[in-house]
């Protein structure tokens, strides 16, 4: 998975042969073989028919998951450089290189219950997600660190809405990041068929986001808007699934209407 975006990709996208804060091998040969995975290319296909074709919801498709993804791990890599713990792995006695592993499974296949029902999803995520984790887990681990591996992954899905509360660094992530695909791009498709809802509206007003080292925190959070709207993805989303992820003092947010043609009820807000 990549993005196309023409700015620094190291604040959007996670690249395997850049350096990173953590072990990275293991990630990069688990990345490859989810990206070659058939049933998991299917799935993330299928489970956007009931969130876009049938209720006019934003992307919770192929693209969502991409972007998900590269957000957690880019957001996984400057919590690493600031030193902040993980807690996940290790109090399961896995290594170090196993935290970008769950994170990276667990954003994989975190939406993968819409394709029962948008509604309560993350449950319907749960045993589907662990039927594909009994197939993939043991191409890298042993019986006893799969078991360890698939509950941390089912409990980082679990836990990326706000029904239930993280217990681990690793979940927390998920969390934010699953809130952090909120660029325009995102509402196109229920946009152009018609859908005027309000989490369409305000992706419509959101450029871009991007991720990077903070001055009193180890991640700044930079989002680019056009409109006030935006304010609605910044506060009622990201900012609800910030609070609550255990990341609340890591992670500063500051979001900026760049619009110079109007006049401007919002320029500047920082959470």
């Amino acid at each position: 998975m990549s993005d196309s975006a023409g700015d620094d990709p190291s604040r959007r996208v996670y690249r395997p042969n850049v350096d990173h804060h953590f072990p990275d091998e293991k990630l990069n040969t688990v990345l490859e073989f989810l990206d070659d995975d058939e049933e998991i290319e299917a799935y993330l296909e299928a489970q956007n028919v009931n969130a876009v074709d049938r209720m006019r919801y934003n992307d919770h498709g192929t693209k969502h998951i991409e972007i998900v993804r590269n957000r957690a791990l880019c957001l996984y890599d400057l919590l690493k450089a600031g030193n902040v713990d993980f807690n996940g792995a290790r109090q399961q006695g896995l290594a170090e290189a196993d935290e970008s592993v769950i994170i990276a499974l667990a954003a994989t296949l975190h939406d993968i219950g819409h394709v029962v029902h948008r509604d309560e999803h993350a449950f319907y995520s749960i045993p589907l997600a662990a039927d594909v984790l009994d197939r993939v887990l043991p191409e890298f681990y042993d019986v006893a660190e799969t078991v360890r591996m698939k509950g941390e992954v089912l409990h980082a899905i679990l836990c990326h809405h706000r029904t239930e509360t993280p217990l681990t660094t690793e979940a927390g992530v998920i969390r934010v990041a699953d809130a952090l695909d909120m660029e325009r791009g995102r509402s196109r498709i229920p946009y152009e068929h018609g859908g005027r809802g309000i989490n369409t509206l305000s992706s419509q007003a959101i450029n871009q986001v991007t991720l990077q080292e903070g001055d009193s925190s180890p991640v700044m959070v930079e989002i680019a808007m056009t409109n006030a709207a935006g304010v609605y993805q910044v506060d009622n989303l990201l900012k609800a699934k910030l609070e609550g992820s255990g990341l609340e003092e890591q992670i500063r947010i500051v979001a900026v209407n760049t619009n110079e043609n109007r006049e401007q009820l919002v320029e500047r807000i920082e959470l």
